[in-house]
C-alpha cells in the first residue's frame, strides 16, 4: 500500500518508520522546504526523533501535489491547529490524487473557533473523502524502537476499506483496534492532555502515588461524563483512545503535558515554559477550548476548570489541588 505521512513531527516520522519496516511504500512530507531537505540528507529527523536511523526506502517529499497523486492513504501528523490548513492544501490536489482513498488524522486537539474534532475539520474541509483518527498510548519513540503498542482507528466500519488499513498498519508491534465511535475516540485523545497537565503537577508537588491514583480515576470519571455530554459512547473511554493514553501520557516521562505541569507544580511559570518551544504542548489549548465549550453547555468538570485557573488564572497549583479535595463530600 501506499502511505503519504504530511507532518514529520516525532509522531509523523515514527509512523513513517513503522509503515515502510511493514513492508509498505510510505512518503514523509515535512511542513518547511529546509527541514526536507535536511532529513534527506543526513536520514534523521534531529529536530524531532533523534536517534533513529531513516532507511534509504523512505521517500522524503518538498511539496504535497506530487505525493497525493500516487498515495492510497494520507495520514495528516499536524499540531490540531494546523489541520484546517493541511486540509485546504489536499483539496487543492484532489482532481490529481485518483488513488486516495482515506485520511486519517493523528492529531488530538479541537478546532479552537469552532470546537470542531479533527474529523470533523476534515469532513468541513474534505467534504466526500472517507476519514478515519488514529489515537492511544503511543509514545512516538517507542513506536519508532519497535516497542509493543496498541492503537484504536475510529472510523466508519461500514467502509469496507477500514478492515484493509487496519491489517496493513497492524504488526507483531503494532495492534490496530477498530471502533465505529469516533467522538469518543477523538475525545479521549484530546482530554487526555489536560489531565496529564493535572497529573504533572502532583509530581511536581510530590504529592505521592495515593493523590495521582485518587486523580487518574476522577479525571476517568470526568472524561467519561463529557464524553457522552458530546455525543460519545461511555465505553470508548474505558479503551485504548481513553484510559490507556489517559495513564500513559500521566506517567510518562517523555510526555510534553506532565512535564509541563511538574514544572508548574515545582513553581516554575508557563510564560517561560512556552518560550522558545519547538512542540506543541496541546493541553494547554485543549484546557482553554474544553473549558469554554464546558461552560456554555453546562457540563460539570472540576479538575478541568482547576487546570484552566492554574494556566490562565495564576492560581498556583498547590491551591487548585486544595480546591478539589476541599469540595462538597458525595457518594463515588
Amino acid at each position: 500500500m501506499n502511505f503519504c505521512v504530511l507532518g514529520a513531527g516525532a509522531w509523523g516520522t515514527a509512523m513513517a518508520l513503522h509503515l515502510i519496516r511493514q513492508g509498505h511504500s510510505v512518503t514523509l512530507v515535512p511542513r518547511r522546504m529546509e527541514m526536507a531537505l535536511n532529513i534527506s540528507s543526513s536520514r534523521e529527523n534531529v529536530d524531532y526523533l533523534p536517534g533513529y536511523e531513516l532507511p534509504l526506502n523512505l521517500q522524503i517529499g518538498c511539496e504535497v501535489k506530487p505525493v497525493l497523486m500516487e498515495a492510497d492513504v494520507a495520514v495528516l501528523a499536524c499540531p490540531s491547529k494546523g489541520l484546517r490548513i493541511l486540509c485546504e492544501s489536499i483539496s487543492a490536489h484532489l482532481s490529481s490524487s485518483n488513488a486516495l482513498k482515506m485520511v486519517i488524522t493523528l492529531c488530538k486537539g479541537l478546532e479552537e473557533e469552532s470546537y470542531l474534532r479533527p474529523s470533523e475539520v476534515v469532513e468541513d474541509a474534505l467534504p466526500g473523502i472517507p476519514h478515519a483518527v488514529l489515537s492511544g498510548p503511543s509514545n512516538a519513540a517507542e513506536v519508532a524502537s519497535g516497542k509493543p503498542t496498541a492503537v484504536t482507528l475510529g472510523a466508519n466500519e461500514s467502509d469496507a476499506f477500514v478492515s484493509v488499513v487496519q491489517s496493513a498498519m497492524s504488526s507483531q508491534f503494532l495492534r490496530v483496534y477498530t471502533s465505529e465511535d469516533m467522538t469518543g475516540v477523538e475525545l479521549g485523545g484530546c482530554l487526555k492532555n489536560i489531565y496529564a497537565i493535572a497529573a504533572g503537577c502532583v509530581d511536581g508537588l510530590q504529592f505521592g502515588d495515593n493523590a495521582k491514583a485518587a486523580l487518574l480515576t476522577r479525571a476517568l470519571n470526568e472524561m467519561i461524563r463529557l464524553g457522552v455530554a458530546l455525543g460519545a459512547e461511555a465505553k470508548t473511554f474505558f479503551g485504548l483512545s481513553g484510559f490507556g493514553d489517559l495513564v500513559a501520557t500521566c506517567n510518562g516521562s517523555w510526555s510534553r503535558n506532565r512535564t509541563l505541569g511538574q514544572q508548574l507544580g515545582e513553581g516554575k511559570r508557563l510564560e517561560e515554559l512556552m518560550a522558545h518551544r519547538k512542540t506543541v504542548v496541546e493541553g494547554v489549548t485543549a484546557t482553554h477550548v474544553f473549558h469554554s465549550l464546558c461552560k456554555q453547555k453546562g457540563i460539570e468538570v472540576p479538575i478541568l476548570n482547576q487546570v484552566y485557573a492554574v494556566l490562565y488564572d495564576g492560581l498556583s497549583p498547590q491551591k487548585a489541588l486544595e480546591a478539589l479535595m476541599l469540595r462538597d463530600l458525595k457518594s463515588e
